[in-house]
């Protein structure tokens, strides 16, 4: 079995991302493994042409992004004491830019969480979870959080 030194954890920062990173920091403290904590802003450019100013979109994007920025401090800092762990926000599809960080960052396993939609809702809004899962070269621990 490959050795795992990086993990990279992918969260909404929703209520449920405790769980996630409950499960990467135990894997992490476990095998002396980094932690790099990711969450994927929407850039929202498929929305430019659409009577919405390109620059009112991009500050949109902007204030999504700081917020975020703050948040992932907070959540590194508390989820991830005693673990190698940095956290970053990234602008774009999730799916496809959790799988290009993991190749950038060489990481060694994948953590997310999955909502675990059916029905009309996964038809409409997908799954970034199973899009990780089908298209990463590395293994993918998905979490479906409890209730």
């Amino acid at each position: 079995m490959k050795e795992i030194k990086k993990i990279l954890c992918a969260v909404d920062l929703s209520e449920h991302s405790k769980q996630v990173a409950e499960y990467a920091a135990t894997l992490a403290e476990k095998l002396n493994a980094s932690v790099l904590v990711v969450y994927t802003a929407p850039s929202l450019s498929q929305y430019v042409g659409f009577h919405v100013p390109p620059n009112t979109i991009e500050n949109f994007v902007g204030e999504i992004v700081t917020g975020a920025e703050q948040s992932m401090q907070s959540f590194v800092a508390e989820n991830f004491k005693g673990i190698d762990a940095k956290g970053q926000v990234l602008i774009g599809y999730a799916a496809e830019e959790i799988l290009n960080r993991a190749n950038e960052e060489q990481a060694d396993m994948i953590i997310m969480g999955t909502h675990g939609r059916k029905g009309i809702d996964r038809i409409l809004f997908g799954s970034v979870a199973e899009k990780v899962v089908k298209n990463a070269r590395i293994p993918v621990l998905t979490i479906r959080p409890s209730a």
